[in-house]
């Protein structure tokens, strides 16, 4: 429910501003404050962990977002709506690095990989479900539903988590340790990524830097984390240990998952919205698209949960990239006369991969590590993740924009009067809006109308067509990758996660 929260209120976000009284821009703050706040609290999730125990900080993230999902669906204005998005988005942020966790000192080393599958499945599958779940609820039913929808969920996971969930010996003996708070390493960090992950969200809308608050949030964003990394590098006991990085692995793994994120999530971004904007499908239909994808992964993550312990990680990871790539190069192939099979087989076989890349990188990331740093190397992983998919959805979303505007222009060039195809094409279409009965003046007007229309949407294609090529260079060149990282010993405990 935590992940289809990231996903499941974009298709609602009209709907929400008609019935709060607020416009198009002001309704994505219930998208960025969700998102933010969930950036904020992920790389200190481990830290607060074992600080009050992980069980009770994990049910007090569960009762919080639950809670915070039900004054959502009763909020009466944006604003009270945008205030629980960020108080349930900060309770999400510190789910994900504790499952993770959990999982990992539950089962046994040979058992680690396969249950690390099935929780992949569910957390990949449900934002790729979330537009089409969103769609649905809000067409038959009302946009608060959508968040009404993880109060029965919440009260069942609080339920069988304090029957169920324990903490471990290491876990208690920290608490015990009773460390000192690092408050300015704390601040911070929650500063910086904040107005980091605002700058990767708004960069766009607000034409980056050509914005004072984007430019603002970037110098907050640049110093915070200098000084941040020169604090946490000086300190006895660090909010986050960034030594953890000095190991070859760790600082691989966490390259290559905001790699991964930034690749895939934007390619979850692409083929939606190029169906709905280029094709004229419904959301949707466009959701259906992607959704085809999940289906798929249901049966393959099992299948790479049993292979991860019978291969080496790396070949697995390499093996994913490879698939990945050559699934974006499929799309190199769009045009305006695809069908919707052709859309769903390009996100099927970009989906063939991620079963390869997320468990194996997880297994790779936490080779060597000691189980008191499993927390916190959770957090990051999943921070690097969230980071690389809002680095990669803004980088495609501005890339779309101006090679739009580039091959527009380019475009343009040729629709000048005196150019031979041009006027012939002028003229024909001229000749048939004169046909349906309008004046010479006004078919003329028509016709030109007509042809710039068409160029708009050759120019929108040509940017796609451009921007899928440079994704296809970034996956390929990731191949080789995981090599450069040591290869864990057979059965060492590492868990895999998402």
């Amino acid at each position: 429910m935590e992940a289809l929260d990231t996903s499941i209120a974009n298709v609602a976000m009209p709907h929400i501003g008609g019935s709060l009284s607020a416009s198009r821009d002001e309704a994505t703050w219930v998208l960025t404050s969700y998102l933010v706040a969930n950036a904020m609290v992920l790389p200190i999730s481990g830290w607060i962990a074992n600080r009050m125990g992980r069980k009770r900080f994990y049910m007090t993230c569960v009762l919080l977002f639950t809670i915070a999902s039900l004054m959502c669906g009763l909020a009466p204005t944006l604003g009270l709506l945008v205030f629980f998005r960020v108080i349930q988005g900060a309770a999400g942020g510190g789910l994900q690095p504790s499952e993770q966790s959990i999982l990992a000192d539950t089962f046994p080393p040979e058992k680690r990989s396969m249950a690390f599958a099935v929780y992949g499945v569910a957390v990949v599958m449900a934002p790729v479900l979330g537009p089409t779940v969103g769609g649905w609820i809000v067409d038959n039913y009302a946009w608060r539903w959508i968040f009404f929808l993880n109060i029965p969920v919440g009260i069942l996971s609080l339920y069988l988590t304090n029957r169920v969930v324990e903490d471990p010996p290491y876990v208690t003996e920290i608490r015990k340790r009773r460390i000192g708070i690092d408050y300015w390493g704390l601040g911070l960090l929650i500063v910086s990524i904040g107005a980091l992950q605002i700058m990767l969200d708004k960069g766009q809308e607000d034409d980056w830097f050509g914005s004072s608050f984007i430019i603002t949030l970037f110098v907050v964003a640049v110093i915070g984390l200098i000084i941040f990394i020169a604090r946490e590098l000086s300190v006895e006991h660090p909010v986050l240990d960034l030594r953890l990085f000095a190991q070859r692995n760790v600082g691989m793994t966490q390259l290559v998952m905001f790699l991964v994120g930034m690749s895939l999530y934007s390619s979850t971004v692409l083929i939606p919205q190029f169906l709905q904007e280029i094709m004229g499908y419904s959301a949707r239909q466009a959701g259906m698209a992607v959704s085809s994808g999940g289906l798929v992964l249901m049966f393959l993550f099992p299948v790479a949960g049993a292979l991860a312990p019978k291969f080496d990680p790396r070949v697995l990871v390499a093996t994913g990239f490879a698939i990945t790539t050559f699934g974006l190069f499929r799309m190199t192939q769009i045009d305006l006369n695809i069908s919707f099979g052709m859309a769903v087989s390009w996100r099927v076989v970009i989906a063939l991969g991620l079963p390869f890349l997320f468990i194996p990188i997880n297994t790779l990331c936490y080779a060597g590590i000691p189980q008191e740093k499993y927390n916190e190397v959770s957090g990051l992983t999943a921070l690097m993740r969230n980071l690389g998919g809002s680095v990669g959805i803004s980088f495609v979303t501005t890339l779309l924009a101006r090679l739009s505007q580039k091959h527009q222009a380019m475009l343009s060039a040729h629709t000048a009067p005196g150019n031979p195809p041009f006027e012939m094409m002028r003229r024909a279409l001229e000749g048939a809006w004169k046909l349906r009965g309008s004046a010479a003046p006004d078919a003329l007007q028509h016709a030109g109308a007509q042809i710039y229309g068409m160029a708009q949407i050759q120019a929108r294609l040509l940017a796609y067509v451009d921007v899928i090529w440079i994704m296809v260079a970034l996956t390929g060149m990731l191949i080789p990758l995981p090599f450069i990282m040591r290869r864990p010993k057979k059965l060492q405990p590492a868990p895999s996660g998402h």
